[in-house]
């Protein structure tokens, strides 16, 4: 493999889609254990295995695990040895997030495009070349230490990219219906969700497309603020949270405080079958919030008819709302570490393009009675 720093090239005409993406090419985990954690998300979560960058494929100081499962692929990132970056950032966060990684036809431009407008740039445009082709990075910082890299593979035949090898393995359980990223939500603090939507309306040209204020998303003890930006095409959303006042400790100020700074909360992935999927989850003892039963004891006079059965939602626990397009199906994990941090949710829209803000107080309130098992509300 070859590895070489792109040099700058003129800035291209600007266009109202100054950063054309084209969806979530992977999410890099920084953990503390990248063989037993691409283990547990193969058994728990049904990904199967791609590619494997380590010493023997000349990477030194990390190793990392690729994994997918249809269009959805996570790298799991180890280093081998202390006091470097990886290391450092596995210290202070604990398991979690380090790159939303997506999809671009041309990561230089990505990067100019990004970069003179603002962004604090993480890589400079790269490129990794092997016998199998070639592949440009590039990056700019978001907030807390998460990053995006623009990633451009359309002259890659490889498995995964310059560096990887293919990582073949007898252990292969079934997949269980998790399609792409739908959304990625991150918590800011105090006061800095409004600078990091300025951030993402002006260096990387998405828009607001929804806001929620602490009368949206509250109860009697806690609450936040959100608002939804999203790119031109819509294939790429980052909700963005920071707390609000409330009379206790918000789940966005227990993650601050146990992540030791910002960072994403949450990764949405989309189903087709929320049933099956969610089902099979809990077959496999991934551990998912549960709403009082009394709260499918109306939902339908809220959200109107709906083509599932309301028993089996009712018995998995799975969240129903819906909008002006339609209405949509969502359910959220337990963190998935010990730190109450990161978490999933899966989510079945049937035309809904909304987030669910029906369902606010209902999870909120779930997420408080977690809080309070752990004595942090």
């Amino acid at each position: 493999m070859s590895t070489s720093t792109i040099a700058n090239k003129s800035a291209s005409t600007a266009t109202a889609d100054f950063l054309p993406l084209n969806g979530t090419d992977y999410i890099e985990f920084y953990v503390g254990n990248a063989k037993q954690a691409a283990h547990f998300y193969k058994t728990a979560f049904g990904f199967q295995s791609l590619a494997y960058a380590g010493p023997e494929t000349g990477t030194m100081d990390k190793v990392s695990y690729v994994i997918r499962q249809n269009k959805l692929t996570f790298v799991l990132t180890t280093p081998l040895k202390p006091n470097n970056d990886i290391a450092d950032h596995i210290y202070r966060h604990g398991d979690g997030v380090k790159v939303l990684a997506l999809m671009v036809d041309d990561a230089t431009d990505a990067w100019e495009q990004t970069t003179q407008r603002g962004g604090k740039s993480y890589l400079q445009p790269t490129s990794l070349k092997d016998q199998n082709g070639e592949v440009v990075l590039s990056g700019i910082h978001t907030y807390g230490d998460t990053v995006h890299v623009f990633v451009e593979r359309k002259n890659y035949k490889g498995v995964f990219m310059p560096g990887f090898r293919k990582w073949e393995s007898d252990y292969n359980p079934s997949q269980t219906g998790l399609l792409y990223v739908d959304h990625c939500v991150g918590n800011v603090g105090w006061n800095q969700m409004n600078p990091w939507v300025k951030f993402y309306e002006d260096v990387m040209g998405f828009r607001n497309i929804l806001s929620f204020d602490d009368k949206d998303i509250s109860t009697e003890y806690s609450a936040l603020m959100s608002k939804v930006m999203s790119n031109g095409n819509g294939y790429v959303k980052f909700p963005i949270n920071e707390p609000a006042e409330g009379k206790k400790k918000s789940q966005v100020e227990e993650y601050l405080d146990f992540y030791l700074g910002e960072g994403v909360q949450h990764v949405a992935i989309a189903t087709a079958d929320i049933v099956k999927t969610v089902a099979e989850l809990q077959r496999r003892g991934v551990e998912f919030l549960k709403v009082p039963a009394s709260y499918y004891d109306d939902v339908l006079d809220r959200v109107g008819h709906i083509e599932e059965d309301l028993s089996p939602l009712r018995d998995l626990g799975i969240l129903i709302d819906r909008d002006d397009e339609g209405y949509l199906l969502q359910i959220f994990s337990k963190p998935v570490e010990d730190r109450p941090t990161l978490f999933f949710e899966i989510i079945q829209r049937k035309g809904a393009k909304s987030f669910g803000k029906g369902n606010f107080k209902a999870l909120f309130e779930a997420l408080e009675r977690e809080q309070d098992a752990r004595g942090n509300l």
